[in-house]
Parts: structure tokens; C-alpha cells; sequence
């Protein structure tokens, strides 16, 4: 029966194959030129992980065509995946190997409880149809969300690192304009004087505004919009409105330094809290199971001799 249902589908997903190659949809402009734009906007995302990352322009070309593919059916559904082109671009990854990821995850997650289920109904053992089913179902879900997952949460780690990064930027770009430098120069000095995944980025940023004719604040703030990092974002505003005036710009970007060592200062001190109130609970467990341990022989003997 299961390899029945197996058939069944391979055939089905080939007569749906068929029927879109002999009469394919009718494309309409609007969604053509969006889907030009989005594949720009996916050709200068990989450029920038690639120029930060050379390793990540040896992937494989099944997987960039897999990537592109359901890139391009994603697209066409109206799903923008917004957060996600996000989180990738902070973790320093490529959108086409993420979703190759997430589909090759999904296949397995499919065919393990078939073919588990086929071991055992191979056994002896009775299955239902509908459980494995339902199970391959389940199991293809979470192996798409959870690449999804495991990046979300690198991405959040890497944010806070960055942010961590900013203020140490902002602190170098303060004492380049004590030294007298104009604001471009200072921006540009300061992030050539470290080679974290933080400053290349933004040293990237900088030569790309350089190139294209933009302004250093115009570029920063790209970048923090294309990473979501609202200190970035206020930075290029900041610098926006006081770009004439070095001495503003100086008190501006060392208050704005103390406030990220304070609000770094602040989410440690919650951290260790957190921490804190972990060790609290688990020492009170540990308590708990010592006490019962000690006192289940005394009351086992009570209800024995009652």
C-alpha cells in the first residue's frame, strides 16, 4: 500500500511537470520586473557574503540551482522572506545554500518514517497507512523550520557581537576626528583598524559607497537596514544631520558609545541574573531528590506495616 501511495505521488508530480512545460503560465510584467529586482537584490547579497566570506563561492551548483528554484517559487507565492535575508546576511550565509538546506531537510524528515515503517511492516509489525503518513508530514515541516531555527538563533549572537563592534567603532571614529580628520576619513581609518566580521562589513560598506559615489552615512545605513541593526540605522541618521560639524560629531559618537557600553553593561548584568536564578532552581531539584531519597524507605515501611 505505501508503495502504492509512493507511485501514486511520483506519477501525480510528473503530470504536473508535464502540464507546466507544454502550457506554462502566462507571465505578467509587474511580477516579471519584481522578480528581476529580487534577483538582484539576491546576486548583491551573495556578493557581499562572498566578499566576506571567500570560502562561500565554492558551493556546489546543485545547490545554488536548488536554492534558486524555490528562491524563485517562494517569490512567485508573494512570501518575501524579509527576516530571513536578514539573519543569512549577519550569519554570512547565501540564501541558495540555506534553502537547499531546508529542502534537502524536508526530503529526508519525509522518507525516514516510510522507510522506517516499511522496515517495519518488512518485520511483521502492523502499521496503519495514515501514521506514517501524517508522521512524514510532521517530520518534513520541522526539517524545513529547523535551519531556519538554528540561524535565527546565530544570527541573534552574531547581532549582539556586532553591536559590540559598533561601539568600539564609534569610540575609534571619535578619536580620528580628535586628530583632526574629516568625518569620511575618520569613518574609513576606523574600520580599517580591525579585521572582525563586524568591521570588514562595514569597511565593505564604506568602499561600496566610495565606489558607487554615495556618502560614508548613506552606506552605514544600508547596511544596518540589510542587517537590522538599529545602531547602525541611528548612526547614519545621526551623522545625516551633523555632518558639517566635526565637534558635534565627536560629542555625538562618544555619547553614543556610552550608551551601548551601558546597554551591554546592562543585558550582561540580566544574563548572569538568568543565570543565577538557573543554578538557584537547579540546586533547589537537586535538594528536592535528596529528600525524597531519603525519606521513601521510612515512608514505604509506614504503608508496609499499616
Amino acid at each position: 500500500m505505501i508503495l502504492v501511495l509512493i507511485a501514486g505521488a511520483v506519477v501525480g508530480l510528473g503530470v504536473l511537470v508535464l502540464v507546466l512545460t507544454i502550457a506554462p503560465p502566462r507571465t505578467q510584467p509587474a511580477n516579471a520586473l519584481a522578480r528581476l529586482d529580487v534577483r538582484r537584490q539576491e546576486a548583491r547579497e551573495r556578493a557581499q557574503t562572498v566578499a566576506a566570506d571567500p570560502n562561500r563561492a565554492s558551493d556546489a551548483a546543485w545547490i545554488r540551482t536548488v536554492g534558486r528554484s524555490t528562491a524563485g517559487a517562494l517569490s512567485r507565492t508573494g512570501i518575501e522572506l524579509g527576516q530571513l535575508r536578514s539573519d543569512l546576511a549577519v550569519v554570512g550565509r547565501t540564501l541558495e545554500a540555506h534553502l537547499a538546506t531546508s529542502v534537502l531537510a524536508a526530503v529526508i524528515g519525509f522518507f525516514v518514517p516510510i522507510v522506517a515503517t516499511a522496515a517495519a511492516v518488512v518485520v511483521g509489525v502492523p502499521v496503519s497507512v495514515a501514521v506514517p503518513f501524517g508522521l512524514s508530514l510532521l517530520a518534513a515541516l520541522i526539517g524545513a523550520a529547523l535551519p531556519s531555527m538554528v540561524v535565527r538563533g546565530q544570527a541573534a549572537t552574531r547581532r549582539r557581537d556586532f553591536r559590540h563592534v559598533v561601539g568600539s567603532f564609534l569610540d575609534l571614529v571619535a578619536m580620528s576626528l580628535a586628530g583632526g580628520r574629516g568625518v569620511p576619513e575618520a569613518l574609513q581609518s576606523a574600520s580599517e583598524l580591525s579585521d572582525s566580521w563586524g568591521m570588514v562589513r562595514i569597511r565593505n560598506a564604506l568602499g561600496s559607497a566610495r565606489l558607487h559615489g554615495r556618502t560614508p552615512w548613506s552606506a552605514l545605513g544600508m547596511l544596518g537596514e540589510e542587517l537590522r541593526i538599529d545602531e547602525l540605522r541611528d548612526l547614519a541618521a545621526a551623522l545625516a544631520l551633523v555632518a558639517e560639524d566635526g565637534a558635534k560629531v565627536r560629542d555625538s559618537l562618544s555619547a553614543r558609545a556610552g550608551s551601548l557600553r551601558r546597554r551591554e553593561l546592562a543585558e550582561s548584568e540580566g544574563k548572569a541574573g538568568e543565570s543565577s536564578q538557573s543554578m538557584l532552581v537547579a540546586q533547589l531539584l537537586l535538594c528536592v531528590g535528596f529528600l525524597i531519597f531519603l525519606l521513601y524507605p521510612a515512608v514505604t515501611s509506614v504503608f508496609a506495616s499499616g
